[in-house]
């Protein structure tokens, strides 16, 4: 077909959508022989006006009709999904809701396995961001018939080196055994050092690659081994949970840290209840307490919320306020769960 115009490529976008039940930049192009980048401008259209959403990257890309059940039906056919994170500015929990929005990944999961992925995912990338140095960050996301899989590899200064540099270790061994311990981190001030123990703790497996060290902890046979490899740049975490698993995230906690547990007038009460969501990450937290320096007392109401990670509740209750000990953070509507995590980081 020659170039023209003319041509309604709108029209043919959602005439190939009623027949095949979604359309891609490719189809398009082959009706019309319009540039790839022309094409795109009637798909981000379609989008702006409600009409398509897309789903998958790249050779992928697929856009469906909106409509809840296609929209479901499409995502529950996507069960891998690869990125490659450029490393500023990134926060964990958006990456995470992303790959829950565009996937099929999170489907007919048992709400523990979900809390279980929820925590350890963004404790792994979150180490990645703030600890790595690296420019990019590289992640694997995989929901097979039996299990969930997930990887996050950066290029930067390495887990194992890391922890020789600042604690001033001899070696990798010294440094593995460090991290074995639990609550060992290289920024004491920014984190309690548990996200990776507690990951270990509830992985069926979890493997950690850097230097030329391989650290497994299997909790199917209930060891951990170290392996020599050869040498890796970075670090390279890589987990497996079974879709099966009965392993509750709170039961980890307390099983693994026993019982010890005037602008504003004067105060500000943040509800953070929002459908379909916990409240996970440091990044989260970061961003429900930008900016409330200013008050005298916070009150954090948890109405509805029934999920919170370590990593949110380390980052209020332990981090920020201590950094502003003159203002008192208080909670209401908390549920045992919330109390106990909230408890916990303050003991730490």
């Amino acid at each position: 077909m020659a170039k023209n115009k003319t041509i309604d490529v709108r029209s043919i976008i959602l005439k190939i959508l009623k027949q095949k039940g979604y359309a891609q930049v490719s189809d398009i192009i082959e009706t019309t022989s319009f540039s790839r980048a022309y094409i795109n401008r009637f798909f981000k259209q379609l989008r702006d006006d409600g009409k398509v959403a897309l789903i998958g990257k790249a050779n992928k890309a697929r856009y469906f009709p909106v409509g809840k059940s296609t929209l479901q039906k499409a995502k529950g056919k996507i069960h891998f999904v690869h990125r490659i994170l450029q490393n500023q500015n990134l926060a964990e929990d958006q990456v995470l809701t992303e790959i829950k929005e565009k996937s099929g990944i999170y489907f007919h999961l048992f709400e523990n396995v979900k809390h279980i992925l929820d925590y350890t995912f963004t404790e792994m990338l979150n180490n990645a961001i703030e600890h790595s140095e690296s420019a990019r960050i590289w992640i694997w996301f995989k929901h097979t018939n039996g299990d969930i899989y997930f990887r996050v590899l950066d290029r930067g200064i390495g887990i194992y080196n890391n922890i020789i540099l600042k604690k001033k270790l001899k070696n990798e061994l010294e440094a593995i055994q460090d991290l074995i311990k639990g609550k060992q981190t290289t920024a004491p001030v920014e984190h309690s050092g548990e996200g990776i123990y507690f990951t270990s703790k509830v992985a069926d497996c979890l493997i950690i690659k850097g230097s030329n060290k391989k650290l497994i902890f299997d909790n199917i046979i209930g060891d951990v081994f170290i392996e020599d490899i050869k040498t890796v740049k970075g670090t390279d975490v890589e987990f497996w949970i079974s879709k099966q698993s009965k392993t509750k995230l709170n039961d980890i906690f307390q099983e693994y840290t026993g019982d010890t547990f005037e602008f504003g007038k004067t105060k500000v009460e943040i509800k953070l209840y929002k459908s379909g969501s916990g409240y996970i990450s440091r990044s989260q937290a970061r961003r429900v307490l930008s900016g409330l320096e200013k008050f005298k007392e916070i009150i954090l109401d948890f109405k509805n919320v029934h999920s919170m990670g370590q990593g949110f509740a380390d980052e209020v209750f332990r981090v920020w306020q201590r950094r502003n000990p003159q203002i008192k953070i208080s909670e209401q509507n908390a549920d045992e769960n919330i109390r106990f995590m909230i408890k916990h980081v303050k003991e730490l």
